[in-house]
């Protein structure tokens, strides 16, 4: 269905009191306006089909966003953040509670100790490169814990600015979208096991959708342990946020991951309920097609402006933070000091 602007301009243009050329000009607008529309709605429909590959969803998205103005800006990102959070629920139907538990127990020290490690190097790293202090937080929260996620947590309780939002959301999905292609051609050339992967995608990578993404073209076994140390990561968002706003003396609302919660309720179900193999992984198969899509719709959200917007110092920092925690876990991961 085009837009009302598409639809006014194709009238007014094809008048016949208006000369020729306005009324062709009228008709390549309103052309191509519904052949945007047309190829978002084909690939997200190739996406959901699970044809393609969640790096290859993202690479597609990517790509629109870069070539296209996105006719469904707002509507892509409130989708795209329903859709992860229906998604990993639906992953958990596939897994076994006792393997969650194990995982999370295990990996729940060394996701307090990095992010600690996280927040206090982003914190330096924002003082040198005279990184402003509002963005500079923002993105080593969403580095520390779970990327976009904790920073639209965090971002109301310190009254951040819509471009501050931007800039630093936008650092972390160009971030994300790197991570997604490079992550498993790391953990391949240097011959990690799926736990030492599944492990090391959790505690490097920031937004979940990534971090899944990574881990299911790794392998399943790396999957789970990166879906569930990423989760028991990403509720620490409860007592970063009720700290941030305890020394801001901020009295705003603490959004809190309901989704976790009802994660590891599909698990508990999976794992002591009435036993369905097929119907276990129908759900699981839902869940990573999902995500496939999130990861489509997130692409499309980087543009052209996006990346002028974020500028070199915010990036330089998201970078150099990246590349030291996601070289110093993989170090402790390669050594024996972290694992499962």
């Amino acid at each position: 269905m085009p837009c009302l602007q598409c639809r006014f301009a194709a009238l007014y243009h094809a008048r016949k009191d208006v000369p020729q050329k306005a009324r062709a000009k009228g008709v390549v607008f309103f052309l191509d306006c519904m052949n945007t529309k047309t190829i978002f709605f084909l690939l997200l429909i190739l996406s959901a089909t699970g044809f393609i590959s969640p790096p290859i969803a993202l690479c597609a998205g990517l790509i629109y966003g870069l070539a296209f103005v996105h006719p469904f800006a707002g509507d892509s990102r409130a989708l795209s953040r329903f859709l992860l959070q229906a998604s990993v629920v639906a992953l958990g139907f596939g897994m076994n509670l006792h393997e969650v538990l194990k995982a999370g127990r295990s990996g729940f020290l060394y996701t307090a100790i990095g992010i600690s490690f996280a927040l206090l190097m982003g914190t330096v790293i924002g003082k040198l490169l005279a990184v402003r202090g509002t963005i500079s937080y923002l993105i080593s929260t969403g580095t520390a814990i779970c990327g976009g996620s904790a920073i639209a947590a965090v971002g109301p309780i310190l009254q951040a600015s819509d471009e501050e939002m931007a800039v630093s959301l936008g650092t972390v999905f160009i971030l994300n979208s790197i991570a997604l292609f490079i992550f498993p051609s790391i953990g391949s050339a240097l011959h990690l096991s799926q736990s030492q992967f599944g492990l090391w995608a959790a505690l490097a990578i920031h937004d979940t959708s990534s971090v899944v993404g990574a881990a299911s073209r790794y392998g399943n076994e790396a999957l789970v342990i990166a879906t569930t140390v990423k989760l028991a990561r990403a509720l620490w968002i409860v007592p970063l946020a009720l700290a941030t706003a305890t020394v801001k003396r901020s009295k705003s609302k603490i959004q809190i991951p309901w989704f976790i919660l009802l994660f590891c309720l599909a698990a508990v179900i999976n794992t002591y309920g009435p036993q369905e193999p097929r119907l276990s992984q129908m759900f699981f198969q839902l869940g990573r097609l999902g995500l496939t899509v999130t990861l489509f719709l997130i692409g499309t959200g980087i543009s052209r402006a996006t990346l002028k917007e974020v500028g070199w110092r915010p990036l330089a920092q998201g970078v150099l933070l990246w590349i030291l925690v996601g070289v110093t876990s993989l170090y402790f991961i390669r050594i024996g000091w972290i694992a499962l």
